[in-house]
């Protein structure tokens, strides 16, 4: 199983160039036995753009995320805290092994009724045949 998460233009160039080494969000996924996340790059790009694995996922009050994490946010503290405003608990997923594909996934071709997650999407499934999304 892995999962597809919305992410906007600008925090996805900051991972791919490897400024943004971890994605925070304020609910985490509940299956077991997730590891590779897919990204969806949102509006104006509309696909997906790349994939990474899973490293640690940090779960705590949005200071100590901010403690540990914040120098490889990717965000400003002024955004950090306003995403989190009025959380008591949030999560830190590490972005490891990070894949840029060659040719982005339009992802209604492999969900016809496919509408980008407001945080995140399981996937069964490889997006494309065979599972390689670079060939």
């Amino acid at each position: 199983m892995n999962v597809l998460l919305s992410i906007k233009p600008k925090y996805v160039e900051s991972i791919m160039n490897g400024e943004k080494r971890y994605e925070f969000r304020k609910s985490i996924f509940r299956r077991e036995g997730i590891d590779r996340v897919y990204i969806y790059s949102t509006s104006p790009i509309k696909k997906v753009v790349g994939a990474f694995i899973i490293g640690d996922i940090i779960e705590g009050h949005p200071n100590q995320l901010w403690e540990e994490c914040g120098e490889y946010s990717g965000l400003t503290e002024i955004k950090f805290f306003r995403y989190f405003n009025g959380y008591k608990k949030g999560f830190a997923i590490e972005l490891k092994r990070i894949e840029k594909f060659n040719n982005p996934i339009d992802p209604r071709d492999t969900f016809p009724n496919f509408a980008p997650p407001q945080s995140f999407y399981y996937v069964d499934r490889p997006l494309v045949p065979g599972g390689t999304e670079n060939e």
